[in-house]
């Protein structure tokens, strides 16, 4: 089986635009998206309406944005810039696409024999996972082989060999072989604005039959995303950003 790993889109279409052009020609037996389809970006509705467009079978769960621009979760936690780019996406989105949204759900996700996918941690879907203790403490509670996860925007790799948790960035363009008798988190980094000081979409692939993961950055326009947040009258640090990859 082909899987296509989608996460963190964020309402950028030009971004999931090039991703979707990048990967056109490859076949693909289902979509796995992890998660903040909104927020931050200025074309929510056009984002939703490329992923149902999709022709292989789509297994989603929901983020942390897409709660809050639906009314799920209040966004006490978010600060001002990222609240304030909910309350424009939950009034931006059509009826449809908006419940669309909502009914995403709460991971993890098991979507195959030792697969599984989630948005923060399969702990916590809210819950930012970033170092080897992070990890060790998932392994130690969470089953499954293969999880892929989001949330931090960030390339990644964790590890679980019999000796120890290895914690790996992962950076450009590569592949990894799964080893059988190791346990992994895999974090495809995001789509719609990455924070890994490389402005490209990233994504991932993974072939079940051979074991293989690989990860991919793609160029897009920039400005034009940067364009549509500043016509819409979010806040302008959410383009700015997108050129720095931050």
């Amino acid at each position: 089986m082909r899987l296509l790993v989608l996460s963190d889109v964020h309402g950028n279409v030009e971004a999931l635009d090039a991703v979707l052009a990048r990967v056109r020609r490859k076949r693909f037996d289902a979509v796995l998206m992890l998660g903040d389809v909104v927020g931050y970006g200025a074309a929510p509705n056009q984002v939703v309406e490329r992923l149902l467009d999709l022709a292989p079978p789509m297994h989603g769960v929901r983020g942390n944005h897409d709660k809050v621009a639906t009314g799920i979760d209040r966004g006490a936690e978010f600060n001002e810039v990222a609240l304030a780019a909910a309350r424009w996406t939950e009034r931006r989105l059509t009826p449809s696409n908006l419940r669309w949204v909502r009914d995403l759900p709460r991971g993890p996700r098991e979507v195959a024999p030792d697969l599984a996918i989630c948005h923060g941690s399969p702990l916590d879907e809210d819950v930012y996972v970033f170092s080897d203790y992070d990890a060790e403490q998932i392994f130690a509670a969470h089953r499954p082989r293969v999880t892929f996860f989001g949330h931090t925007h960030v390339t990644s790799a964790f590890v679980e060999t019999p000796a120890r948790v290895v914690v790996r960035p992962l950076r450009g363009e590569g592949r990894l072989v799964l080893d059988p008798g190791f346990r992994y988190l895999l974090n495809p980094g995001s789509i719609g604005q990455p924070r890994d000081r490389d402005p490209r979409a990233s994504f991932m692939t993974f072939d079940t039959r051979r074991q293989v993961v690989r990860w991919y950055r793609v160029p897009y326009p920039v400005e034009k995303a940067q364009e549509r947040i500043r016509r819409a009258g979010l806040p302008g640090v959410l383009a700015d950003r997108l050129a720095a990859g931050a």
